[in-house]
């Protein structure tokens, strides 16, 4: 009966160990996710905090831009249904002073104004280009166009610039560097007689692109002008001046023409730029 007794209490006992380990370890489990939670609480108010302070500086720039966005717009005109600054504004009346009234009776619009503006002040320029039989000068309305021979340029069936060509070159690379709203296109043109194959020049579309780039290059860099400004094209013997049925025509026929265009476009965009 003792030993029954002794066994039970034995068994009660050991139970109650077991008990109290798987307590006990429940209670440290416990005290670590609690651990884990408060940091977790810690981090996301953090975190919140950061968000918070973000989404002001958020909003203060947005402040700040429609604020600059309004100051902006107010600066802003419209005139001939075409918005520009105040800065454009002025900088047109600028260029227009030098423009006698009466110049610009015909202009209605506002690009009718500084296309004449701009026409006007390429003619001034082009007064020391004197024309002979060698260089012809045509303008229409805005667009200039100098043809000159090939026997002034260059060598027969070259396209190597002679020296003979620096005085006219430099002269309308004064015209070009004048203003840098200027487009120019530099087209070679030949005669129909056939060229001799060779390994430089095949025949007269290749003569007539080589003539041109030889110019563009010679402008570009030799008198400094801005080479997105320059365009090099060739139009071999299919735009004649006149029939090439004899030597004396031929040699109208080959020439090169130097076309001067005003960019009214990139004349707005480089007001806007100063």
């Amino acid at each position: 009966m003792r030993r029954i007794s002794i066994l039970v209490l034995s068994a009660i006992f050991l139970t109650a160990c077991v008990s109290k380990k798987k307590y006990t370890a429940l209670q440290q489990d416990n005290g670590e996710l609690k651990s884990e939670l408060t940091k977790t609480q810690v981090e996301n108010e953090e975190l919140e905090q950061k968000f918070a302070m973000i989404q002001q500086r958020v909003d203060s720039y947005n402040s700040k831009i429609n604020e600059l966005t309004d100051e902006n717009n107010s600066k802003l005109v419209s005139v001939d249904g075409v918005v520009i600054s105040e800065n454009q504004k002025q900088a047109m009346r600028e260029s227009l002073k030098s423009v006698p009234p009466a110049y610009m009776a015909t202009a209605k619009t506002l690009k009718d104004s500084m296309n004449l503006a701009l026409e006007f002040n390429l003619k001034a320029s082009m007064d020391n280009i004197e024309e002979d039989e060698d260089i012809a000068v045509n303008i229409e309305q805005t667009v200039v166009m100098i043809s000159i021979s090939d026997k002034m340029l260059f060598n027969s069936g070259s396209y190597k610039i002679s020296n003979k060509a620096n005085e006219i070159l430099q002269k309308i690379a004064n015209v070009i560097n004048s203003e840098e709203s200027l487009d120019v296109m530099v087209e070679g043109h030949t005669d129909n007689k056939q060229m001799r194959n060779n390994a430089a020049v095949k025949d007269n579309w290749d003569l007539s692109v080589l003539r041109a780039t030889a110019v563009v290059k010679k402008l570009q860099d030799d008198y400094k002008v801005a080479p997105e400004q320059l365009i090099a094209a060739g139009r071999s013997s299919y735009m004649p001046l006149t029939d090439n049925d004899s030597e004396e025509n031929r040699s109208k026929n080959r020439r090169t023409r130097i076309v001067i265009l005003p960019n009214i476009d990139k004349f707005f965009a480089m007001m806007e730029s100063k």
